[in-house]
């Protein structure tokens, strides 16, 4: 087979050297445009994992790379004045320039034909000449803008600004130091690479990157930003003492995130940053190019083809960096915001970012380093006792509740005429006895039109109110839960099936008026056009909602929810998605939210003043021109002025033309910004169901409370078990007295161990590691 390879960076070098190792090229050329001797950057960091996989490849690449390695275990958190340290993570560095080196050698060695300061042929050429053509040209790529309508990329620009620099100062730790300055607050990301050198990259927010005066300027390909190069020593002078800064093409720029629908084209394949991008706050865009090229050379070897390779190629690594790649945007957007986080006690910052990519966690920082996360754990249990933070007590005016976990509200469709029932019982007081400190209703609906199904519950008669006392009596008698109801109206949305009869879908017979701000159907042509609320309709709709909040007071419940989320009548109003009102009601955000503040204060005005308030909102419509972040920061301090007590943070289900970047807590997000930006306890909800999430993200402050929805189906127990798996018993995990034969994890079905010691002396770290680079 005739390989050919367009470009010659770490990537393109290790897959030569790994496809000639493996007898799949008979010939293979690598074309590289600069000289073999030009780099770009300084040092590349490797995890364990992926050293693992070098050694097993090829071990003289690895044997060379091993004794350059700077090793060490700690991450050092500059922050106010203080250095809070994390170990037991285990990295390895090395110049850039050396492994090139290394590699280079390598594949001379293998007869690789490589051809430096050379321009590949045309690509199109190249496809017809070779077997296969390995485009490995960067981020940059010629070969992936060539090809672009088969190859299908996206550029996401981030809003941060930042400089790749060397020093001289050799850290003896990776370093994150936070600086705050007039500007705003600046970032270093510092780590050694060898004996005498460290990596020292400067980033911050394009609004502090203005406010500080730094510009773009035309710059010769090579040429470095002086200028701002010693603005950066005298910004971070306190951590340079007298060492020297180094350049290397060094100037501002923006990362961009580079996603490709599709990785070949033809006999044409694409390979590291050529393919994808991955914030460098997570690790290094070396590290997943010589993954790929690993997977593409092991692919060849093992497939009966190159079309047969390239499909497996594919296959194999695009999850692995779909993966790393979500991890790295949730990174990256925490530097984004970092202002938001300067307000917090130093111990939880470190907390913050080192669990900030959603890969490290509460769990797993207490297996890395448990002295780290036992620290964060006393600062946050305050004078109280020292538990997981899930089982933290929460108080919210004259309610306190035992712990941190919320049943999130979800609908049932199993009333009749608005009556909850047995099921609606069972339901919630089978979710209380479980142990969550906060148990809510599904929507309860203010009027018999405002139900989004004939399945719905109210809170429009005495009887519903009577049926709903019993479920709360039960609630309050049997466990030491609390129990909310969440009113809301289903405006344009109400009317439809059953969710299992078809989700939205309107009823076959016997429909009723839906109504909205706005005469916008949900899915025109499919659900009803809604009739648009006169002023006198807002103030029948405003007494229902008041009507039912004095129901609910009767009823016995502990806090109330106005929903203003998914698209629902409030949410409607808020959302310029919905709401195309040209009087006092419509228009600006302020007056959109108008009618939902004047809801919400009627709401407030007759429920008793020692019970909270929560209000759910849409943080984001996932759709151009609808809510967004910023405008959720403002209606939450709109509620916040206006009463509520805390904001139950979701997102969507407004339009259903929706985009939503679904994933793992991927709300959270949303929740932390409103928490840290507005000032007003969050609920966080949206795909968390494990309770080292919980953990999490109330330690880092992310949230205050989590609600967990379908984990809670699928084990009603859910917040009693997380209890026994992480072995807490106390006052935040209550189990019924006639449950407590069963409060202990059961023993589960055949074990090797426990073993007999073999070694008459241990061998082998016993704690915490904490090594230091020590050249």
């Amino acid at each position: 087979m005739r390989i050919a390879v367009v470009g010659g960076g770490p990537g393109g070098l290790y897959f030569a050297a790994l496809a000639r190792q493996l007898g799949v090229a008979d010939e293979l050329t690598v074309w590289e445009r600069n000289a073999a001797d030009d780099t770009f950057g300084f040092g590349v960091v490797f995890s364990d994992e992926t050293l693992g996989g070098i050694e097993h490849a090829d071990p003289r690449i690895f044997e060379r790379m091993a004794r350059e390695f700077a090793r060490w275990d700690d991450v050092d958190v500059h922050f106010r004045g203080q250095v809070h340290t994390s170990g037991g993570h285990g990295f390895a560095a090395m110049g850039r320039k050396r492994l090139l080196e290394i590699l280079q050698e390598r594949c001379r060695e293998l007869g690789v034909d490589l051809r430096f300061s050379t321009a590949a042929p045309d690509v199109e050429l190249l496809r017809r000449s070779y077997d296969l053509v390995v485009a490995s040209d960067g981020v940059n790529s010629t070969v992936r803008t060539r090809y672009a309508d088969e190859f299908r990329p996206s550029v996401t620009p981030t809003r941060c600004r930042y400089m790749w620099l060397g020093t001289d100062k050799v850290f003896d730790a990776f370093t994150f130091d936070i600086k705050e300055t007039p500007h705003g607050v600046m970032q270093l990301h510092g780590y050694p690479y060898d004996a005498r050198a460290s990596t020292f990259i400067v980033e911050m927010n394009e609004r502090v990157w203005h406010r500080a005066g730094f510009t773009d300027l035309f710059l010769l390909p090579g040429e470095s930003d002086e200028k701002s190069v010693e603005a950066v020593r005298s910004l971070f002078q306190d951590v340079l003492g007298d060492a020297a800064l180094h350049v290397n093409n060094s100037r501002w720029l923006t990362f961009a995130t580079v996603r490709t629908e599709s990785w070949r084209h033809d006999n044409v394949v694409l390979l590291g940053d050529a393919a994808h991008t991955a914030h460098f706050s997570i690790g290094s865009g070396t590290k997943l190019a010589m993954e790929d090229a690993l997977a593409l050379a092991a692919c060849l070897r093992e497939q009966a083809g190159v079309d047969a390779a390239l499909t497996a190629y594919e296959a194999e690594r695009r999850p692995v960096v779909v993966s790393t790649q979500r991890a790295a945007q949730a990174s990256l957007e925490w530097f984004e915001n970092l202002g938001q986080y300067t307000d917090q006690d130093p111990r939880q910052f470190a907390f913050n970012i080192m669990t900030r990519s959603r890969r490290v966690t509460y769990e797993n920082l207490r297996v890395r380093d448990p002295e780290f996360v036992a620290r964060v754990d006393a600062w946050f249990a305050g004078d109280g006792e020292v538990r997981p933070p899930m089982f933290q007590p929460f108080k919210l005016r004259g309610v306190s509740l035992v712990n941190r976990v919320v049943v999130s509200p979800m609908d049932m469709y199993c009333a009749q005429d608005g009556l909850p029932n047995d099921f609606h019982l069972a339901h919630l007081g089978g979710k209380a006895l479980g142990g969550a400190g906060l148990v809510m209703t599904e929507m309860v609906c203010v009027s018999p039109t405002g139900r989004i199904t004939p399945g719905c519950t109210g809170l429009y008669t005495d009887a519903q109110a009577a049926a709903w006392r019993r479920i709360v009596s039960f609630v309050h008698e049997h466990s030491a839960a609390k129990i909310g109801v969440q009113l809301g109206h289903s405006g344009r949305k109400g009317s439809t099936r059953l969710m299992w009869e078809g989700m939205d879908d309107p009823l076959p017979a016997g429909n009723w008026e839906v109504v909205g701000p706005s005469s916008l159907a949900y899915r025109p042509g499919i659900n009803q056009t809604p009739r648009a609320l006169s002023v006198d309709d807002l103030g029948v709709v405003r007494e229902q909602f008041v009507a039912a909040t004095r129901r609910a007071a009767e009823a016995g419940f502990d806090l109330l929810e106005l929903h203003c989320a998914h698209g629902y009548l409030l949410s409607s109003f808020i959302s310029p998605l919905t709401n195309h009102r040209t009087d006092a009601y419509g228009g600006s955000l302020a007056n959109r939210l108008r009618f939902p503040l004047e809801v919400f204060d009627a709401v407030r005005a007759v429920w008793p003043a020692d019970l909270p308030t929560s209000v759910r909102i849409s943080a984001t419509d996932w759709i151009p021109d609808g809510i967004d972040g910023d405008d959720a920061v403002s209606i939450a301090q709109a509620f916040a002025r206006a009463g509520a007590d805390i904001v139950d943070v979701s997102t969507g289900q407004v339009s259903p033309d929706e985009q939503p970047a679904f994933g793992r807590s991927y709300q959270t997000p949303f929740a932390d910004r409103i928490r840290n930006e507005a000032g007003i306890a969050t609920m966080a909800v949206g795909v968390i169901s494990s309770y080292d999430d919980v953990n999490s993200i109330l330690l880092a402050g992310r949230a205050d409370l989590c609600l967990i929805g379908r984990a809670h189906l699928y084990d009603p127990n859910w917040t009693l078990h997380a209890a026994a798996e992480q072995g807490y018993s106390g006052p935040g995990a209550q189990w019924p007295q006639p449950w407590q034969a069963g409060s202990r994890r059961p023993q589960s079905g055949r074990s090797d161990g426990p073993r007999p010691r073999l070694d008459l002396i241990r061998t082998g770290d016993t704690g915490t590691r904490h090594r230091r680079w020590r050249p």
